[in-house]
């Protein structure tokens, strides 16, 4: 198993066993990993979420009045290009 599947397997597992039930998604440029949390979610089961998340190469958690909480990570499958590292419009 490639070491990005690896990472966002581990973060899914993790996940999981906080109770959460996580997607793994594969594409070009990285995995997701996305997982709806619940209200009721412990401050503990928080920290342990958090941690596992912090693995990824970005996170976030999306939150509105009418679709609840989901939380996202996004692990890359590849390096940025060197010309990409700044961003666009930033290049020299």
């Amino acid at each position: 198993m490639p070491a990005v599947e690896a990472s966002a397997e581990g973060i899914a597992a993790r996940l999981s066993a906080v109770g959460l039930t996580p997607r793994v998604e594969q594409h070009a440029q990285h995995t997701s990993i996305e997982a709806e949390v619940p209200e009721s979610l412990s401050a503990e089961s928080w920290r342990e979420v958090l941690e596992a998340v912090a693995e990824a190469d970005r996170f976030g958690l999306l939150a509105n009045s009418l679709n609840g909480r989901t939380l996202w990570a996004a692990v890359r499958t590849a390096a940025p290009a060197t010309g990409d590292v700044r961003g666009p419009g930033r290049q020299r």
